[in-house]
């Protein structure tokens, strides 16, 4: 799946990439592919640019740390971010249950 057709759903899915706990800008990616089967495949020019901007924004917090010798930036949600998060997927519920509706409703008279 194009990072374009992600347009509006990339901060709940980084967000819920964090739910479990820190992870580092690598991690996050993996998460996203893992839980999708592998369909979502993001490139870190995607990833990362929306995590500073989540961090900007008060909804996760980094941290930066020493591994095998590498700095790398872990993040973690914030209290913020955990509201932010229930607050998303609440939107997503509704959003995915108006368009099934309308998608799968009888189809719609022609115009006349």
């Amino acid at each position: 799946m194009r990072a374009e057709a992600l347009k509006g759903h990339l901060d709940a899915l980084l967000l819920a990439a964090l739910e479990g706990g820190p992870r580092h800008g690598y991690a996050v990616i993996e998460s996203l592919r893992e839980r999708s089967g592998g369909r979502l495949n993001l490139p870190t020019g995607t990833i990362y640019p929306a995590l500073r901007r989540l961090e900007q924004s008060g909804l996760i917090a980094g941290e930066w740390s020493l591994v095998g010798g590498r700095r790398r930036r872990e993040y973690r949600l914030t209290p913020a971010g955990i509201r932010a998060l229930e607050g998303k997927r609440a939107d997503w519920v509704e959003f995915t249950a108006v368009i099934s509706t309308a998608l799968e409703a009888a189809p719609w008279p022609a115009p006349a």
